[in-house]
């Protein structure tokens, strides 16, 4: 195995040589540059490195080829290397083209002819793409045991995989070789999930905390007080860290499953300002975690605050392990989450077809089958458009009349102009089916009810703000979302301040909110992030004024 592979595809030979030339001189040394002159060439270069297990990181196509154009090859190399980055050279009549491949194609750039130069046009994006392509390494040799309809073993794979943790998943129930590594570490299938991690070890049953430890994520703070502390690392909470550190504040970041929250399982964001392709979710929580890092923020995962309390003129932040850290100022940025369906067998399935988001591991595990959708937002719309790359049929349920009035057009146009997802208006979800496994969903549509066959339900419906953990600290409304500024009312009552409360604060100075756990909020990854960042400017104002 030798090299990840960089392949450029153009049928015309002076363009091709001039692409192989320029991808040399800037990757040789780390990268195989491959070319070839047409798509079916290229194709079957593709099936050859992928019988060889040969990574491929990225594929720059020409659009205007005879008999399988660039939007057509990078659509058929999904199937055969879907996490390679696929950029299209186009010209500048085939702007439509390359909006249509970024739909059907998953292409994350396109670029004009002529890129000279390429120090200026070329490289900066390519060195980009090939810096959030991560390679699951095939030397790795963490493995994950577990029966896949195990609620325990979902959750650990969402862990590692929400993680960008590299892990090999081995099924018990298809997998040989999965029983052959129970046998040598003495375990049996009655106590899944089983991590091996790279030295031998086994771990039975672990404990998130335990494998994040094991694995390298840091679990327990490195001081006890800090200038600034950020509860949840989602676009709110990841932009005060960005902000707070670069700006030199002493700043730690809690979060108790992943970074990115919500947003990060988003298969693609195709509304934020920048980049007009769009990205991944968990594209921009690795660059964003990155960047809060590079500037000295410490993060803790999971590490989940489960208390506030004052002790003038800090805040004190009581988490899950029952440590304590104290925060000159404090960021509210715990975000919401799902509400659960609450219908006959969906507890009991949850984790073995039901699922509360749509990650990568879910989509690949029901690849083939008949997949059902349940919500009218944006989330739920990304949700349908991404698993139907893997599914034979997506149903998206709707309790509306149709999506225009809670989905944004762009995605309400990629729905309509799939032939693998239908939509049902008017329709709920009645109860869930299955034994091991979810089996069928009972559907109701008015009064009607009737039952259907279902491989997996991935639910997007209503959202509870994580606030539990404020009990007695702050003002909530009454759905639990954080009241800060003016709604806090003119004067706010108990306000011990001879000054109003800034735009982001709550009921106790110097504790603001940002993103989607504050009441009024605009539910976008951008609104959350400029709030993340103005959050920490109002930190600095309050801090300056104590």
């Amino acid at each position: 195995m030798g090299l990840p592979v960089l392949l450029a595809v153009d049928d015309d030979a002076p363009v091709l040589a001039a692409v192989e030339r320029d991808l040399r001189d800037r990757y040789g040394e780390r990268y195989q540059v491959l070319a070839a002159g047409s798509g079916e060439q290229a194709l079957d270069l593709l099936r050859r490195l992928r019988l060889r297990e040969d990574a491929v990181a990225l594929l720059l196509v020409d659009q205007r080829m005879p008999g399988m154009t660039g939007t057509e090859l990078l659509t058929a190399s999904r199937r055969v290397y879907p996490d390679a980055r696929r950029v299209l050279l186009t010209a500048y009549a085939d702007t439509d083209a390359a909006i249509r491949a970024i739909n059907d194609a998953g292409v994350e750039h396109y670029l004009l002819k002529p890129w000279d130069p390429p120090e200026d046009r070329l490289y900066p994006v390519l060195d980009d793409l090939l810096e959030t392509w991560r390679r699951p390494a095939p030397t790795t040799n963490l493995r994950l045991i577990g029966d896949r309809w195990s609620g325990a073993t979902h959750e650990l794979r969402q862990f590692l995989a929400r993680n960008l943790v590299p892990y090999r998943w081995l099924d018990v129930g298809s997998d040989r070789q999965a029983r052959e590594l129970l046998d040598l570490a003495g375990t049996d299938a009655g106590e899944l999930p089983v991590l091996v991690m790279d030295d031998g070890e086994v771990i039975v049953r672990p404990d998130l905390h335990e494998v994040a430890a094991r694995i390298g994520l840091h679990v327990r703070a490195e001081r006890d007080a800090y200038d600034l502390v950020i509860a949840g690392a989602g676009p709110a909470g990841l932009a005060a860290a960005v902000y707070g550190a670069s700006e030199g504040l002493a700043t730690l970041l809690l979060e108790c499953s992943a970074p990115g929250g919500q947003a990060g399982t988003t298969s693609r964001i195709e509304n934020y300002l920048g980049f007009p392709v769009g990205l991944s979710g968990a594209d921009l929580t690795l660059r964003a975690r990155e960047q809060a890092t590079r500037f000295g923020a410490e993060m803790l995962v999971p590490s989940e605050a489960v208390g506030l309390a004052r002790a003038d003129p800090y805040a004190v932040v009581t988490l899950g392990d029952g440590g304590e850290v104290s925060a000159s100022a404090l960021v509210i940025a715990s975000g919401v989450t799902y509400r659960t369906l609450s219908v006959p067998g969906a507890a009991e399935l949850t984790g073995r077809g039901v699922y509360y988001g749509a990650g990568r591991a879910e989509a690949a595990d029901h690849a083939g089958g008949r997949v059902f959708v349940v919500g009218g937002g944006n989330s739920a719309g990304q949700a349908a458009v991404f698993l139907s790359a893997f599914a034979a049929e997506v149903t998206l349920l709707v309790r509306g009349a149709d999506l225009t009035a809670t989905m944004s057009r762009y995605l309400t146009d990629r729905i309509e102009a799939s032939d693998r997802i239908a939509v049902e208006p008017g329709t709920e979800v009645a109860g869930a089916v299955g034994e091991h496994r979810l089996e069928a969903l009972r559907l109701r549509s008015g009064t009607a009810e009737r039952e259907v066959p279902a491989d997996a339900v991935f639910v997007f419906v209503g959202q509870a703000p994580r606030t539990g953990w404020l009990d007695g600290a702050v003002r909530r409304d009454s759905r639990g979302f954080v009241l800060t500024g003016a709604d806090l009312g003119s004067p706010p009552p108990e306000w011990p301040l001879a000054v109003p409360p800034l735009p982001l604060e709550t009921s106790v100075p110097r504790v603001f909110a940002a993103g989607d756990v504050r009441a009024g909020s605009v539910k976008r990854i951008a609104s959350a992030v400029g709030e993340g960042a103005m959050a920490v400017s109002f930190a600095h104002e309050r801090l300056a004024g104590r």
